[in-house]
């Protein structure tokens, strides 16, 4: 498949794996910035419109955008995201025998999850995924519990520690599922500790995170349509990602790419 109209196809999925489309896309951009470079542009920010909410395409955009040589940029993220250690180190930093609530079906926490047999997970059931992945964990040997969406707020209240999951995330706090907002909120509330959950490129610096946002509110889209949810950093305890865990200040601030300008205007 020529690698524009590969492009296309990515720009058509809803509701993928975003690390499978940012890096499917990173592979096609490779291709076009050897061939068509004058095409790069273009490409970027239609790659971005269709997916506003995700953070790993904005990282990839600016970080082919703003590099010397873009088909090797183009390769590296492809790489960085095919070794994103967050999993590992969210195991290592998971308290011993804890009850952790998550929601839906987020790929790096589950991972992490699946490498601890110690920890409860309570599985909000947003979207129809949570089912799957109780599954999943009772494979494996652990323990888990599917809660119903009605049920959020009393298994937040309860839980040991809430792990919420970023599609995208930047200074003022994180974007996740649906749902997360919710399970942060009364965690916080109840002196339960919140996790954000971030991942190789899904931290932005502050002029594509703001872009971001305005971007989803540019849709006119009712906040409970959007295809995700705004945590605020206020209700974050902690952030852990590929370094480490860290605290909130430094851990929204530990964006992986420059400022790419052609990505701060909307296409059209």
């Amino acid at each position: 498949m020529h690698p524009i109209e590969h492009l296309r196809h990515l720009a058509r999925v809803a509701g993928a794996d975003p690390v499978f489309v940012a890096r499917e896309a990173a592979l096609s951009l490779a291709e076009i910035a050897a061939l068509e470079p004058a095409g790069l542009v273009p490409a970027c920010r239609r790659l971005v419109e269709a997916h506003v909410e995700s953070g790993l395409v904005w990282w990839l955009s600016a970080r082919v955008l703003t590099a010397d040589d873009q088909p090797a940029a183009c390769r590296q993220v492809a790489r960085e995201l095919d070794d994103d250690p967050t999993d590992r180190v969210l195991a290592t930093h998971l308290p011993d025998e804890t009850t952790a609530l998550v929601v839906g079906w987020p790929g790096l926490t589950a991972s992490a999850l699946g490498r601890r047999g110690d920890v409860e997970v309570l599985v909000v059931d947003a979207e129809g995924a949570g089912g799957r992945l109780v599954g999943r964990v009772h494979e494996r040997g652990g323990e888990a519990c599917l809660v119903p969406a009605s049920g959020v707020g009393p298994a937040a209240a309860v839980a040991g520690l809430v792990l919420v999951e970023a599609s995208a995330a930047g200074p003022s706090g994180v974007l996740a599922s649906p749902l997360s907002l919710a399970a942060a909120a009364v965690a916080a509330h109840a002196g339960v500790p919140v996790w954000a959950v971030t991942g190789v490129g899904r931290v932005l610096p502050a002029p594509l995170w703001d872009a971001l946002l305005a971007r989803l509110d540019a849709g006119g889209a009712e906040p409970w349509d959007r295809p995700g949810e705004l945590v605020p950093a206020a209700l974050i305890a902690a952030v852990v990602g590929p370094g480490g865990c860290a605290g909130v200040e430094e851990g929204l601030s530990a964006a992986a790419c420059a400022v790419a300008p052609e990505l701060l205007r909307p296409v059209g």
